[in-house]
């Protein structure tokens, strides 16, 4: 079952037949929104605005454990985010689509980045944090509407909400070797693995954030704003070529992401405890 995290300007799927709503109260509180149930084509799918219906939520302020625990109790196995991002590479021009691989955590505040704790102690491996088969899926689909997509990128993360100074952006793309920086993927998809859910963004290129030497390039939300809307509308294009293939299981470790992952016996965990491990699990 595919679920649709959708970023900036993404509060609703056009197209999508809407057979329910889900108001979920989760252990960690409210998702961003209602969870949207519907289908396009064939397909049925699962939608969720990561920053509200109306874009009320900061990215420090989205409850990223929440979001995802609503989606794997809904049912979903396999998870596309839709994120606008600042490029960190003169390769990558505004306007153009990337399904980065390679996440580097610059998030300095108390976002809360794991399921465990709290009784439970594992340690997921995120060597390889995002689903290789999906993001093969996902540029087989971009092929066949002549839309290029880059590959093996690395996506840095920020707190925000504030842009990011040119010393910033120089240490990202120099030191850490990012290509692409955001405020929105971590911890999500460091959640979503630890949910043993395939994951994958799709990075929408709006600006050079700031690291060129002329001014003009550097990243001001009219500047995001004004060349938002025809990426997006190519995002979408993708995401509905993307939708349109007929679902598959993948063979991928996504699934099993838990295995030998959680060191506390199940003879120790509480009744809270034990229905949380057996969610992640399922």
């Amino acid at each position: 079952m595919l679920g649709i995290i959708g970023g900036t300007g993404i509060y609703n799927l056009e197209g999508l037949e809407v057979s329910g709503e889900f108001e979920l109260d989760t252990p960690f509180g409210k998702p961003s929104a209602p969870v949207i149930k519907g289908k396009m084509g064939e397909r049925e799918l699962f939608f969720l605005p990561r920053h509200g219906r109306h874009h009320e939520l900061l990215p420090s302020e989205v409850n990223y454990k929440a979001n995802i625990w609503a989606l794997k109790k809904l049912g979903v196995t396999q998870v596309i985010g839709l994120s606008a991002v600042g490029s960190l590479r003169e390769e990558i021009k505004p306007g153009d689509l990337s399904l980065p691989d390679q996440y580097f955590d610059f998030i300095k505040g108390n976002r809360d980045k794991t399921f465990f704790g709290n009784g439970i102690a594992a340690h997921v491996s995120t060597a390889e944090p995002t689903c290789s088969c999906l993001a093969d899926d996902l540029q087989s689909a971009g092929e066949s509407l002549g839309i290029s997509l880059h590959r093996n990128k690395t996506y840095g993360c920020v707190d925000g909400p504030r842009l990011g100074t040119r010393a910033e952006s120089f240490f990202l793309r120099g030191a850490a070797g990012c290509d692409l920086v955001g405020m929105t993927n971590v911890p999500e998809v460091f959640l979503a693995r630890e949910a043993q859910l395939c994951y994958c963004t799709i990075a929408i290129s709006t600006d050079y954030d700031c690291w060129m030497d002329d001014p003009a390039h550097h990243v001001s939300v009219e500047q995001v704003i004004a060349r938002y809307g025809a990426s997006l509308e190519k995002a979408k294009q993708l995401l509905l070529a993307y939708i349109k293939t007929p679902e598959r299981e993948f063979s991928c470790g996504c699934r099993s992401s838990l295995n030998a992952a959680v060191l506390t016996p199940v003879s120790a965990l509480g009744a809270e405890q034990k229905e949380l491990l057996d969610l992640l699990s399922a």
